[in-house]
């Protein structure tokens, strides 16, 4: 047995960079969450009771859970040293047992029980108890920790916590350690590069053929609103999908899943830019907000439950691409053709089955994906549903170059039907690259990326614009 004292471990925020009971919270939205929100307003008072009931609700594989590096390399050496390293935790005594065991650290533990909430003083005084007044080194990361650091002979300070300067001042050995997160981390989590695909909202402009300011400039309000609406999700997207991402070859590099950013910064966050999107909403008109909550509220009930959903999914992805036609129209108050709405749905299904096979392209086992329903078994009859929603666009846009409409905004209908060809090319060439895994994982997104597929959509904006004689209009 070693005469050294004991290195005693704060959990969160500190030997790991995330927060178990966060954790615990959102697994817990994903899989029970009508269970889980009843546990929280029931037991919102009594957070030791909470966070035995959230464990037993949504048990978390901690060997996934984030470790900071310069702690777990601290812990490491002091094991090898003969040094015994204690866990001691607010979060639940069935997790920090599981943290421990899976780490290899000691089997004496400390931690909430359901009754005690292990934190502040009640941890400072337990510690005391077990090892006596500065009896062991204690490493924590948040001003809770103070009164531990007190009665420690050593302080580890992880991350820039400044009431600790006090414990310096009056004669405590403190050691600073790294932690804390980056701005452009969060900048990160809320995908920027995503907000392409709002240029969706566009479509209502060009197939109206209006490109007055009046007409624009609401429009690019709308796709500001979409796209802060967008990273809303986008964020509780990730929270909820935390151990799918951690078990995916590039998602574990997310920054909530890697623990780059805090949970529950990503929770004020998200919370932050969802009223500022529906701010913006509300500005614009009525219809535009209520289009921008049919969004949100469907990309919400699709992280919730519907991605997980054989075929459902596809068809949700398809719905949520054509709102964001709708919600151009109703941003710039012009009208959406029927035919617009029946013809882009099929494409963006197409997009939806190239999304999933670009993932089974390029997944390494048979096991189905992590958080979906589709395993390798299933590419057939998704390239086989891409290709009638290939079938199925080109018959509708077919059809709509003879009505009434399209002769009117189109007086040369035979040049749309010449557009039909670098159109198919183009939602070909998608769907032979997912095949091939050569996609990247958003298909929206790879689209407005790939040089030789936006030459061909430009081919096929240039004849309609032909068709439609806007040439002329234009130049004379």
């Amino acid at each position: 047995m070693t005469l050294e004292k004991p290195l005693v471990l704060d959990v969160d925020g500190t030997f790991l960079r995330t927060d178990m009971l966060l954790e615990n919270l959102w697994a817990g939205l994903g899989v029970a969450p009508v269970q889980t929100i009843a546990a929280c307003l029931r037991h919102f008072r009594t957070p030791a009771r909470l966070k035995a009931e959230l464990a037993a609700i949504a048990p978390l594989r901690t060997d996934l859970l984030p470790v900071n590096a310069e702690v777990a390399e601290l812990a490491l050496q002091s094991r090898l040293a003969g040094r015994e390293v204690v866990l001691a935790s607010a979060s639940d005594r069935s997790l920090v047992a599981r943290l421990a065991a899976d780490y290899g650290l000691s089997e004496r533990y400390f931690a909430s029980d359901g009754v005690t909430n292990l934190k502040g003083a009640a941890k400072a005084g337990a510690l005391v108890d077990a090892y006596g007044e500065g009896g062991f080194d204690y490493a924590g990361n948040a001003a809770v920790d103070m009164p531990i650091w007190e009665r420690a002979e050593n302080a580890l300070v992880v991350g820039h916590v400044p009431s600790a300067r006090a414990l310096s001042a009056s004669g405590h050995n403190v050691v600073e350690l790294p932690g804390g997160w980056a701005a452009r981390s969060l900048l990160k989590a809320m995908r920027p590069h995503q907000w392409v695909k709002n240029v969706l909202l566009l479509l209502p402009l060009l197939a109206s053929h209006r490109f007055d300011l009046a007409t624009l400039l609401p429009i690019l309000w709308g796709i500001a609103a979409f796209s802060l609406a967008a990273s809303t999700i986008y964020v509780a997207n990730d929270l909820l999908d935390l151990e799918a991402d951690r078990l995916h070859p590039t998602k574990c590099r997310r920054p909530f899943a890697s623990g780059a950013v805090p949970i529950g910064v990503g929770m004020a966050a998200m919370t932050g830019i969802g009223a500022a999107a529906l701010l913006i909403a509300a500005l614009l008109s009525p219809a535009f907000l209520l289009v921008t909550l049919l969004y949100m509220a469907l990309s919400l009930a699709y992280s919730l439950k519907l991605k997980r959903m054989r075929w459902v999914d596809i068809t949700m992805l398809a719905t949520l691409y054509t709102i964001r036609v709708v919600a151009g129209a109703a941003a710039a108050a012009v009208g959406v053709s029927i035919y617009m709405l029946i013809f882009v749905f099929p494409i963006f299904l197409t997009l939806g089955c190239v999304k999933r096979i670009t993932e089974l392209s390029r997944a390494t086992g048979n096991e189905r994906l992590p958080g979906r329903g589709y395993g390798r078994g299933d590419l057939g009859d998704l390239r086989n549903v891409a290709w009638i929603g290939v079938v199925g666009a080109l018959v509708i846009f077919l059809l709509y170059s003879v009505s009434d409409q399209a002769v009117a905004l189109y007086p040369t209908t035979w040049i749309l039907w010449v557009a039909m060809i670098p159109m198919a090319a183009w939602m070909v060439r998608m769907v032979t690259l997912a095949w091939n895994g050569r996609q990247d994982y958003d298909p929206i997104v790879f689209a407005l990326r790939d040089p030789l597929g936006l030459g061909l959509l430009m081919l096929t904006l240039s004849l309609m614009f032909w068709a439609a004689r806007l040439w002329q209009q234009w130049f004379g």
